[in-house]
């Protein structure tokens, strides 16, 4: 599958130069470019800006000549009778520095280097200027990174789908003779190559209880009742591959309060009490790899990895009803690749759709959830397969709870 670049009709845009500046690949249009989004993105001129402005305009600029080719890849997936698309589901993505990588996989590391002298800067510095995202830690963070190059450079239609933590583990630094361990603050001066989804936000529930009831047509049903709800925010970024035209997806969700601030309690002269909510829902996706030593730091690590399973099997649910009335073939747009235990909390979530939200009958679900995951395991070392305590478990997630014993029960029955 190879996406064509189609560039807007002159009837469509105010003059060919604007198209030009947006798409073209000479080193005038990169320089012109680069003028244009230091001025009208940045909001400087060469004379006050930084050397963040700097980049940031050239990380734009870069940027304008993916979004094409990212909406052109979507477009094509879309258009297909019947697509089937990798989900990459991983806590970590070490994706590295993007600038550097984008010019090399886009072929124009040289002319943009050539442009950027003529500007009168040095690429090696502005290159040197970007924060590493804060996103992954090691070794399954960048295997993850290269899978969705892999997938993109080989033209594979591919979503990964992760986390945007606001800060990465930490950062070091010597005081005093001594190391010490401080925020890793990726995101302070801003992230060019992310764009928002606000729209595109979905429920995710914790806590609470379930109900049980039988139907009209006697089926057995559970109604999940969250004693906290928490929207999920999709950041997208574009994952190009070399030497094509297709550019695939990375989703990143942060957590976000349904209510940021309550002016009931502001008014009261409660102001901690008004912003309560903002800050323990934003705690999910505050910072990678929280200490999991004390119960807090393991009921955020549960809380971290359900949060962003469930948006993302909710986001492909939505993705698959767009061209399908019901989901009896959901695993055939879908191949679901759970990276290592964090997200195998994704097998019972699955099954609460489809049982729960869906209506769905428990083997036919069952049969679709087999045919839809797969499973990648890093270790077997015992302390790096995750156990969480049951009272944790059950309280955070009553109604997963069922579904794994009841998974469970079902599997020891077909043992005998």
């Amino acid at each position: 599958m190879n996406p064509t670049i189609n560039p807007p009709l002159a009837s469509q845009r105010p003059d060919s130069a604007l198209e030009d500046d947006r798409i073209g690949l000479s080193v005038a249009a990169l320089r012109r470019a680069l003028a244009d989004n230091l001025f009208y993105v940045q909001g400087k001129f060469r004379e006050i800006a930084t050397k963040n402005d700097l980049y940031m305009a050239l990380a734009y600029t870069v940027r304008d000549r993916l979004l094409q080719r990212w909406i052109n890849t979507i477009e094509t997936y879309l258009k297909q009778a019947k697509p089937k698309i990798v989900c990459y589901l991983s806590a970590e993505y070490l994706l590295g520095p993007r600038l550097g990588d984008c010019l090399i996989n886009l072929g124009i590391y040289d002319r943009v280097r050539q442009a950027v002298a003529e500007f009168g800067l040095d690429l090696k510095e502005l290159l040197e200027q970007e924060a590493e995202p804060g996103l992954g830690n090691g070794g399954l963070g960048r295997l993850a990174a290269c899978y969705m190059d892999s997938l993109a450079t080989l033209e594979i239609p591919a979503i990964g789908y992760g986390i945007r933590y606001e800060f990465g583990i930490f950062s070091q630094v010597i005081q005093d003779g001594w190391q010490v361990e401080i925020a890793d603050k990726w995101l302070r001066l801003g992230d060019p190559w992310e764009i928002a989804r606000p729209e595109a936000a979905v429920e995710v529930g914790f806590g609470g209880h379930t109900e049980a009831s039988t139907d009209e047509r006697g089926c057995y049903r559970v109604r999940w009742i969250p004693a906290q709800l928490v929207n999920g925010v999709p950041c997208d970024m574009t994952i190009v591959g070399y030497d094509v035209n297709t550019a695939n997806t990375l989703r990143l969700w942060k957590a976000e309060a349904q209510e940021s601030f309550s002016f009931q309690e502001f008014n009261l002269g409660d102001y901690y009490g008004a912003v309560h909510d903002k800050v323990v829902t934003e705690n999910i996706t505050k910072v990678l790899y929280p200490n999991d030593q004390p119960i807090q730091g393991k009921q955020l690590r549960l809380e971290q990895q359900y949060f962003f399973v469930s948006c993302s099997l909710q986001d492909m649910v939505r993705i698959h009803l767009r061209k399908n009335n019901n989901l009896n073939d959901f695993h055939e747009t879908f191949a679901v690749q759970l990276n290592d235990t964090h997200p195998s909390i994704g097998v019972a979530e699955l099954m609460r759709l489809l049982v729960d939200e869906h209506q769905m009958a428990w083997d036919t679900a069952w049969e679709i959830t087999e045919k839809t995951f797969a499973y990648t395991n890093h270790t077997l070392l015992p302390e790096a397969l995750e156990k969480w305590p049951i009272s944790l478990f059950g309280t955070l997630l009553p109604r997963h709870l069922e579904i794994i014993y009841e998974i469970n029960r079902r599997f020891l029955d077909q043992c005998v």
